[in-house]
């Protein structure tokens, strides 16, 4: 399959290895039982007084309950546009013409090969 314009300029959409990998834990006023918080609090766990995470990130073989698809061959972000900070602040591989090396890393745990800029 020929791969479009997006999938060569955001190689995430067919990969969401960071997705299924990290632990995505941020701020609990970011959930949107709180006042001017946006991530859908029914898709978070508590952490502790202060944090929450993803659910399914928090799991020994992590992966986000809000990834679609098949990591590796074509995922997506089922709230990308309420997603947390840290996802929000995760650049993709090559975004700005620059390495993110954690990219790498998490790809290479999957057995997924490594990105050039």
């Amino acid at each position: 399959m020929a791969e479009s314009a997006l999938e060569n300029a955001n190689p995430c959409l067919a990969c969401g290895a960071c997705c299924a990998g990290f632990r995505v834990s941020f701020y609990w006023g970011e959930g949107d039982d709180a006042p001017g918080g946006f991530v859908p609090v029914q898709f978070t766990n508590q952490m502790n007084l202060m944090s929450r995470c993803m659910k399914g990130t928090d799991a020994s073989a992590p992966r986000c309950v809000c990834l679609s698809g098949e990591v590796g061959t074509a995922v997506a972000c089922t709230i990308y546009e309420h997603r947390p900070t840290p996802c929000r602040e995760f650049k993709f591989h090559g975004e700005g013409e620059e390495a993110n090396p954690r990219c790498n890393e998490i790809r290479s745990k999957h057995g997924f090969a490594k990105l050039e800029i």
